[in-house]
């Protein structure tokens, strides 16, 4: 039996996106042409914190990347993860650039034929971002820019 197709949008966005359009505009691409929508979904948005891990004001959360290697491994990890639980489609968008406090961060958006695939894949989507996805983080307080260890594997 041949394995399902993953339907897989992956948007980085150096500057502010609305997560909830963004889950707009990907139901109307799952239910294109009358397609049944799945049958469970799985959504988690991420905004930056206001503090940095020692209680610091955070001015702002900086992200680098090295644009082509930060898409390729993004779609290995959301491919894998997708193989993994027997997901349908994946939706990952991600801010590169400076990111305000409040600000939307990261969507991720899984759907698949049952809750628990859909939720077991969202989350292990989301880790392997956190840990695997080739992101370098700044975080900016007093006018002063600090990068955060242990953020990304590569």
């Amino acid at each position: 039996m041949a394995e399902p197709h993953l339907e897989l949008v992956l948007k980085l966005h150096p500057a502010r996106f609305d997560p909830l359009a963004a889950l707009t505009d990907w139901h109307r691409s799952l239910t294109a042409g009358g397609a049944e929508p799945p049958a469970a979904e799985a959504h988690f948005i991420g905004r930056v914190r206001g503090r940095t891990a020692d209680g610091t004001r955070l001015e702002a959360l900086e992200l680098e990347h090295y644009p082509g290697m930060t898409e390729a491994q993004i779609q290995r990890l959301a491919a894998a993860i997708g193989h993994r639980h027997g997901l349908l489609a994946v939706r990952v968008d991600h801010r590169v650039g400076r990111v305000l406090p409040g600000e939307a961060i990261v969507l991720v958006a899984v759907a698949a034929d049952r809750r628990g695939p859909a939720q077991r894949g969202g989350q292990d989507l989301l880790e392997a971002l956190k840990h695997d996805a080739p992101f370098w983080k700044r975080e900016w307080s007093g006018g002063v820019g600090r990068w955060v260890q242990g953020n990304t594997a590569f």
